[in-house]
């Protein structure tokens, strides 16, 4: 991805592109709920936000429900990048799945997201 990335004039690491990803996907969400859905500490994703965030590509602001936490967000110039990387994205996916039929693609999706969901519900 990260290639497919730099190929297209896209100056960002895969876990950059993951958080980029989860916000044009999920919407707003603090960044505890972020740093899960991309696998990261909160060191990390601190990091990874305080770069993105100088970049113009998101932005926090005070959640509206409890003044003590923050919600991510992308900005226009973030969202105007995810609209160029989905590009990028669909040619990474259909590269990797490329042997594989139709029904074999849909079979593999449903599998994985048993997978995801079979993982998500352990204790």
């Amino acid at each position: 991805m990260e290639a497919e990335l730099q190929a297209s004039g896209v100056d960002l690491r895969f876990t950059q592109f993951l958080i980029l990803k989860r916000l044009a996907m999920l919407g707003p969400m603090s960044a505890s709920e972020l740093a899960r859905s991309v696998e990261l500490d909160g060191g990390a994703m601190t990091r990874q936000l305080d770069q993105l965030e100088g970049r113009g590509l998101l932005r926090r602001h005070p959640h509206e429900q409890d003044r003590r936490a923050l919600r991510i967000e992308l900005t226009p110039d973030g969202d105007v990048l995810w609209r160029q990387m989905t590009t990028c994205n669909d040619r990474v996916l259909d590269a990797a799945q490329r042997a594989l039929d139709p029904t074999q693609r849909e079979q593999l999706r449903d599998y994985l997201e048993r997978v995801l969901h079979a993982l998500r519900d352990m204790p």
